[in-house]
């Protein structure tokens, strides 16, 4: 678990299934927002057969799993998940693949609702996330050639000699 997040439940409030109920990030953060992730593949299809909730679970978190990653981070940076399924019916599916994915010592907080219907015909369930990470890190001879190769853009390019 990272040194700048901490995860806590107050004993004022009963222990929740899952998530925590309070997620503290301390210190210069980089914080990441991820969209809502579907169950679609590549092709941006929905993956299993129809009403398929495990399969569009699953790859739902996989999909989350990737964005993440793009930025840098994992699911042990999540500090907050909001979840959103078309049949509450499913929540004990959607509790087992979640625990697939995050850390179930130090869940994130999470928020999970039912809702008639997702922006995508089909879908059964959408996952979002906040991630947070340490400030980046930036070695002073880093910061120096960063700031040499930004000043080198900024001028117009010397014209050669013929």
């Amino acid at each position: 678990m990272p040194a700048n997040l901490r995860f806590s439940n107050p004993s004022t409030i009963a222990k929740p299934p899952g998530y925590t109920h309070v997620v503290e990030a301390t210190g210069p953060n980089r914080l990441i927002y991820i969209a809502g992730q579907l169950g679609l593949d590549l092709d941006n299809k929905l993956v299993g057969d129809l009403g398929d909730f495990r399969a569009q679970a699953v790859r739902a978190f996989e999909n989350l799993q990737a964005a993440l990653a793009s930025a840098g981070a994992g699911f042990e940076h999540v500090i907050k998940l909001n979840n959103y399924l078309v049949d509450m019916r499913h929540i004990g599916i959607f509790r087992e693949v979640r625990d697939m994915f995050v850390n179930t010592a130090a869940p994130p907080a999470s928020t999970t609702v039912a809702i008639s219907q997702l922006a995508r015909e089909g879908a059964l369930f959408e996952v979002e996330a906040i991630a947070v990470l340490p400030a980046a890190r930036t070695s002073a001879a880093g910061a120096k050639k960063a700031a040499k190769k930004t000043a080198k853009k900024a001028k117009p390019a010397k014209k050669k000699r013929r």
